[in-house]
């Protein structure tokens, strides 16, 4: 069997010993979007859901999920995660809600699932929130735009193209 690093020897799933890694400064941003109706929209922004501050919750549900990553990712680092970020924009021409989530650390392994993982998390709580109003929308283009750190050094997504500059 050939060696892969989430395998050993003998096949068998493993975490990765990340030991002999250099503890770095690292940081990923990542990105998503979440369609609806534009009447959906319209009482997020209006902030008139009966369920309260919809965005408010979904930055909180981001937050968590990154500090809670390696507990739903098989084999994922547990990682002490210095700093979370999430910003929403609403871009009522194309009636969507677009989620952006910075994450910082300290460590010896990246922090790009952290910051996927809080982005899918809030635009799903999102989606939790307002499914009452609406159930077609949908959450789209959750990808890494950018980290930082390690030993790849810098990467960023430039127009659906990956260029590494590290």
């Amino acid at each position: 069997m050939t060696y892969t690093p989430h395998f050993n020897q003998a096949g068998e799933a493993h975490m990765v010993d990340v030991s002999e890694k250099s503890i770095t400064h690292r940081s990923a941003i990542s990105e998503g979007y979440i369609e609806m109706r534009p009447e959906t929209l319209q009482i997020i922004v209006a902030g008139t859901h009966k369920k309260g501050d919809v965005l408010a919750v979904a930055r909180i549900a981001g937050i968590m999920a990154s500090k809670k990553t390696s507990e739903l990712i098989p084999l994922c680092h547990p990682l002490p995660i210095s700093h979370v970020e999430l910003s929403f924009t609403v871009e009522m021409a194309i009636n969507c809600i677009r989620c952006q989530t910075l994450v910082k650390t300290i460590g010896q392994t990246g922090i790009e699932i952290e910051a996927l993982c809080a982005t899918q998390i809030a635009l799903l709580t999102i989606y939790d929130m307002c499914k009452a109003l609406d159930r077609g929308m949908v959450i789209r283009s959750v990808r890494l735009l950018e980290k930082d750190g390690g030993k790849s050094g810098h990467w960023q997504q430039i127009n659906s193209d990956k260029k590494n500059t590290g």
